[in-house]
């Protein structure tokens, strides 16, 4: 479920101190009811080989047509990526979460990651369109109760990236990202019960 902005800016996440030039897309609580250490758990569902993930048709088409696009339009090559002129978040990281434990890259999807602790998940892409930044906090809810939200933040890249993120926007928000969080909550409620 889609979550005030307020939800994400309002917590003393880390993170804060490292995206003052990025723009807050959505936030979202996900479906992910666990014990204090469960985001560890969360990060290992996001960083697997996929098989256990199984979105809508509707999202598959859609993010297969955006990276034959991306393809075609050279927009997701090396050289796009991160560089001196698109660095990576960790360039701004203070030294304990930069010397900390980074967390895994994700294997279906080109992001990468940025820092890991025992509350907080940061992982990146950078295009040719967007430098986008995923962060998955893990939220108390009281009680020894805890779940996971999500905040999607970006930086668009030049005059295409400031057409093309709002241009998308609708799509991500009615499209994809609900899928998303629907399959995270699938994926985590089926890999607890088995």
């Amino acid at each position: 479920m889609r979550i005030p902005n307020t939800a994400f800016t309002d917590r003393p996440w880390r993170i804060h101190e490292y995206i003052g030039d990025f723009d807050i897309e959505d936030v979202w609580d996900l479906d992910t009811p666990g014990g204090p250490d469960g985001l560890a758990r969360l990060v290992r569902q996001f960083s697997g080989d996929g098989t256990d993930f199984h979105p809508s048709p509707a999202y598959r088409l859609l993010f297969a047509i955006r990276w034959k696009l991306g393809a075609v339009m050279g927009w997701d090559t090396a050289a796009q990526g991160i560089s001196p002129r698109n660095p990576s978040l960790r360039e701004r990281l203070a030294d304990d979460l930069r010397d900390g434990t980074r967390g895994p890259d994700l294997k279906t999807v080109p992001m990468k990651s940025v820092y890991q602790t025992d509350t907080e998940w940061v992982t990146e892409v950078v295009n040719q369109t967007v430098h986008a930044v995923m962060h998955i906090g893990w939220v108390d809810d009281g009680n020894g109760r805890f779940h996971a939200q999500m905040a999607v933040l970006a930086k668009p890249n030049g005059t295409l990236g400031k057409v093309y993120m709002p241009a998308i926007l609708p799509i991500r928000r009615v499209f994809v990202t609900p899928n998303l969080v629907k399959t995270i909550g699938r994926t985590w409620h089926g890999r607890k019960a088995a």
